[in-house]
């Protein structure tokens, strides 16, 4: 089976290749030719666990192939996937530009009964506002060519994006004739036969489906992380509240545990944009802008636990930051904590000493508008050596390493033994055997 993938995002490399893996033979397409000239030479703009090594061998297997010219490809190529990043902004709205030059492109070449999907994360109707462009190109060429519009959202976490391609927990696909279906079941008949659910919608419900999924894991997280919040003012522990709730068959056992707030490029725009969307047609998401009021308040809580520590008093304290990233295993700090509170540390005169194992060069393009203010920031060549004389540590996201220090290091290191965990990832009763002072997000004791 042959297909087409444009875009050379998260997104469109990872379903590119992941096809590939499938046995499809897979073009991707990006219209920006120095990117396609790297990705021949098998180097990737995006940093995804196991990613460089599956592209680099669907490459040498033959299966996989880039391009800048989708127009000289569409003869040979069944299914188009259109994974342009529709860029929607911090208010949800969608810039659409990218995605319909693509439809039009599309119409302007197919020569044969191709279909044309959206994997894109676009609002609510643009499929088929999509499918009327194609048409419109169509006409003006005056000729009458098949073809069918189809959905195939995507729910790919940046971190674990190649898991969940190959393992989903679903397969949304919407659909508006049989011919479409049965050649996207075709597609996808690897995964079904491994018993992997695919739901064929029609393509608004599809379209939904797609903000309906993230928006229920914000609403989950933030909900929790409101139970934090409480459990520490009334004396309990949110760890153990977690642990008699994941014993109920009805509450579920996924994202129930706390954390400093949600972020990342596709999943935090996804919520906004579902309140967008609701608000253009007249409605309120009321339970979804409590969420995002929630996560907003919660992204500050590791920087006000700093603050009543110290008293208010911060000007010339130093504190280090372990994680950059909205997730671990990715470069994306889009909508993410660490900006939040390296804002507010900066402000309040603190000294950062910041470390990621992979988000550094990001950190430092994403903060060069920021000026002067940069000069109290200290970027450090691994963990350890961002503890160099420290009054505190603020862990900020779960990446594998931070889980397991060595103690010792760091109390040789640190000039104050101050912990406040946003991941709530170590043992309280051995961090407090090992000498540190000890807090997490829902749940904190004077040591």
């Amino acid at each position: 089976m042959n297909v087409a993938v444009v875009g050379t995002g998260t997104v469109g490399l990872v379903s590119s290749t992941c096809f590939a893996e499938m046995g499809v033979n897979v073009v991707c397409v990006d219209v920006d030719q120095a990117k396609i000239d790297s990705l021949q030479k098998g180097e990737i703009p995006i940093y995804e666990p196991d990613l460089a090594e599956m592209m680099q061998r669907n490459q040498r297997d033959g299966r996989l192939h880039f391009t800048a010219d989708l127009a000289n490809i569409l003869d040979e190529v069944e299914i188009v996937f259109c994974a342009v990043d529709a860029s929607l902004d911090e208010y949800g709205s969608a810039d659409l530009q990218g995605v319909l030059s693509v439809a039009r492109v599309f119409g302007q070449n197919i020569n044969k009964y191709t279909v044309f999907v959206t994997e894109s994360t676009v609002p609510v109707g643009t499929t088929k506002k999509i499918g009327r462009v194609i048409q419109k190109e169509l006409d003006r060429r005056g000729v009458s060519v098949s073809f069918d519009v189809a959905c195939n959202p995507e729910f790919l976490k940046e971190g674990s994006a190649i898991v969940d391609f190959m393992k989903p927990e679903r397969i949304v696909v919407g659909v508006e004739s049989e011919q479409a279906k049965e050649l996207m079941t075709r597609l996808y008949r690897l995964m079904m036969l491994n018993n992997f659910r695919v739901v064929f919608t029609d393509i608004p419900s599809a379209e939904m489906i797609k903000f309906t999924v993230s928006s229920m894991l914000a609403t989950r997280i933030s909900f929790m992380n409101d139970i934090a919040n409480l459990c520490e003012l009334v004396g309990a522990d949110v760890n153990m509240v977690c642990q008699g709730v994941d014993g109920g068959v009805a509450a579920g056992n996924k994202n129930l545990y706390p954390s400093c707030g949600y972020g990342g490029h596709g999943f935090a725009t996804d919520v906004k944009a579902l309140i967008q969307q609701a608000q253009n047609n007249g409605c309120r998401m009321r339970v979804l802008e409590a969420a995002e009021d929630v996560n907003r308040n919660q992204k500050k809580v590791l920087f006000k636990k700093l603050f009543r520590h110290y008293r208010g008093y911060l000007i010339g304290k130093t504190v280090a930051l372990w994680g950059l990233t909205a997730n671990p295993e990715t470069t994306d700090m889009s909508d993410g904590t660490s900006l939040v509170l390296l804002d507010l540390l900066v402000k309040a005169g603190v000294n950062v000493r910041i470390y990621d194992p992979v988000a550094m060069d990001e950190c430092k393009r994403r903060l060069s508008p920021w000026g002067a203010a940069v000069e109290s920031i200290v970027y450090c060549g691994d963990m350890y050596e961002a503890l160099l004389g420290v009054d505190a540590l603020l862990l900020v996201t779960g990446w594998k390493p931070f889980a397991s220090p060595d103690f010792e290091l760091m109390k040789k290191n640190m000039k104050q033994r101050f912990v406040v965990d946003g991941r709530n990832v170590y043992d309280a009763e051995n961090m407090k055997k090992n000498g540190f002072v000890y807090e997490t997000v829902g749940y904190r004791e004077a040591f």
